[in-house]
């Protein structure tokens, strides 16, 4: 699998089409199509819909201040040994403090209903307001080196969706059951407690011209084409890559963007490792259990 060659939206639409996929299916599955980037809201009094509960010690980020000058991706066959001994700094799986958690079909966050101790908004080009334009402090600060650096190369990225709470994610799951069904539900968005955005780690990328939010199409949109070559060079890495949704449990989704420092970012990227369970040595989660 070449990690930066992602397929083109005529591609990806004949295999939709052809029945070998779903149509781009979310984890992120935000309850409202995004705004466009000249509607973003003021940045002012966005913190005060967000629950204050600091229950976790924040875990110390191995994100260098500078992106470091390393090659792109390989695309040599992907090795499966996970990193034990090879990085610099070790983090928790499980903590959702961690810049490393690993939250899936199989692993809820614990406690389910946690927040994160410090969300901020991000100083970047924001498509939403409330606590969707917050993300944690460690997460902001290397989004906004993300955001510059693309557009410095002439890639305009919004911020499309972020943080979204225990409650929001219930709502937003529950509209999905009783439209569709519990079973088609949980192909289209994950459970409460189960989403990567609850934690502040993750969030959804749109496009500066606005076109394709949350649809296939966006793979072929500057920004997304960006970020996939780009991103781990900030820390972050596509979540749900192409073709690997008997691994993570969702089909491709390339505006969703994951912090996990950039000595693991790069290390990924290096070694051909698309998921985070294959990294981490972890079982696939295609389902819940």
């Amino acid at each position: 699998m070449c990690y930066n060659c992602g397929p083109s939206r005529r591609s990806f639409a004949t295999l939709l089409a052809a029945g070998a996929g779903m149509a781009a299916l979310a984890a992120c599955s935000p309850d409202t199509r995004v705004a466009s980037p000249t509607s973003a809201p003021s940045p002012s009094g966005l913190q005060t819909a967000v629950p204050t509960v600091a229950t976790t010690t924040a875990v110390p980020t191995a994100a260098a201040s500078e992106p470091p000058s390393s090659a792109p991706p390989s695309s040599a066959p992907p090795s499966k040994a996970p990193p034990s001994g090879v990085l610099s700094q070790q983090f928790s799986l499980s903590d959702p403090a961690s810049q490393w958690v690993i939250v899936n079909k199989h692993r809820p966050l614990t406690p389910l209903q946690f927040v994160p101790p410090d969300l901020v908004q991000p100083r970047v080009q924001l498509a939403v307001s409330g606590e969707a334009s917050l993300l944690n402090s460690t997460t902001a600060a290397a989004a906004e080196k993300l955001f510059a650096a693309a557009a410095s190369e002439g890639a305009t990225m919004t911020l499309a969706s972020g943080y979204r709470s225990f409650q929001t994610q219930t709502a937003t799951y529950n509209g999905y059951v009783s439209t569709r069904g519990q079973a088609s539900a949980d192909t289209a968005s994950a459970r409460p407690g189960f989403s990567e955005h609850q934690t502040g780690w993750a969030f959804d990328i749109g496009d500066g011209g606005g076109a394709c939010s949350f649809e296939p199409c966006f793979a072929d949109q500057p920004a997304a084409v960006w970020a996939k070559a780009n991103a781990f060079k900030y820390g972050f890495v596509v979540r749900y890559p192409w073709m690997l949704n008997e691994i993570t449990g969702y089909y491709y989704e390339p505006w969703h963007l994951r912090f996990v420092g950039v000595e693991a970012a790069t290390d990924m990227a290096k070694r051909g490792i698309g998921t985070l369970e294959e990294y981490f040595g972890l079982e696939a989660a295609p389902g819940y259990p």
